[in-house]
């Protein structure tokens, strides 16, 4: 029976959707993953605060290079890649232990692995967005649906966007260049954002994106089809409308 359960463990909060046998996968991975960043940290307290791409050293675990990876790729500090490998982990273990619908979303950077269509919310505060889902089609493997915002949550941002949403199937890229993406957007000008979404759009591994700031949107790419979805009953998770 599919489920839905909410997990925090430190800084991490995280919405679990999955077969209640797959859930225990999903928080040890998360569990592992955190111990082994918070212990290279201590080695390096250097790599949590750059801004910067950061070479990973060739012993640093496996969750460091992934993040790494991600962050040289976009042009960010590896920090920005961290929920989304968080994520990314969390589904890769359900789907090793069998699981075929399995969704994590921590704080707006969600890893998908289903077989039907699911409704993704658009979380982009009180903009004229609002109220608005992608509906997202059966992924088969795990696909990743990232979201930055300038404007709603904790997160670090050097733009304005209300959302900078980036799919790719690779998670932690997707999380890296939503932090890219929104950076980019320090304006509404219509120049600005068609830079941003050409500049991220264009990227190895980005299927496409999506910018919102105020009342203008601006795309790129392979992007899911958009619905009015205000039914409680399809929301991905509680954070997200």
């Amino acid at each position: 029976m599919i489920v839905r359960e909410h997990f925090e463990l430190g800084e991490t909060a995280v919405t679990i959707v999955a077969d209640a046998e797959h859930i225990k996968y999903a928080q040890r991975a998360i569990f592992e993953a955190r111990r082994d960043l918070q212990s290279f940290i201590v080695s390096d307290p250097f790599f949590q605060l750059t801004f910067e791409p950061y070479r990973a050293p060739d012993d640093a675990p496996a969750i460091v290079k992934e993040m790494c990876r991600a962050a040289t790729t976009a042009g960010v500090g590896p920090m920005a890649a961290v929920a989304g490998t968080f994520a990314q982990h969390a589904v890769r273990a359900m789907k090793e232990k069998g699981a075929r619908h399995a969704i994590v979303d921590n704080g707006g950077d969600i890893a998908l692995l289903t077989e039907e269509e699911t409704a993704v919310g658009i979380y982009a505060g009180q903009s004229v967005f609002r109220g608005l889902a992608y509906l997202v089609p059966a992924t088969h493997g795990i696909y990743g649906i990232c979201t930055s915002s300038g404007t709603v949550g904790p997160s670090i941002s050097l733009g304005r966007a209300d959302a900078a949403t980036v799919f790719a199937t690779d998670v932690a890229l997707a999380d890296a260049c939503a932090t890219a993406l929104g950076n980019l957007v320090v304006d509404e000008d219509e120049d600005t954002l068609g830079d941003a979404v050409e500049r991220i759009g264009s990227l190895p591994g980005v299927d496409g994106c999506v910018v919102m700031i105020g009342e203008h949107m601006a795309m790129r790419g392979k992007v899911p089809e958009m619905m009015r979805c205000t039914d409680p009953r399809y929301k991905v998770s509680e954070r997200l409308f």
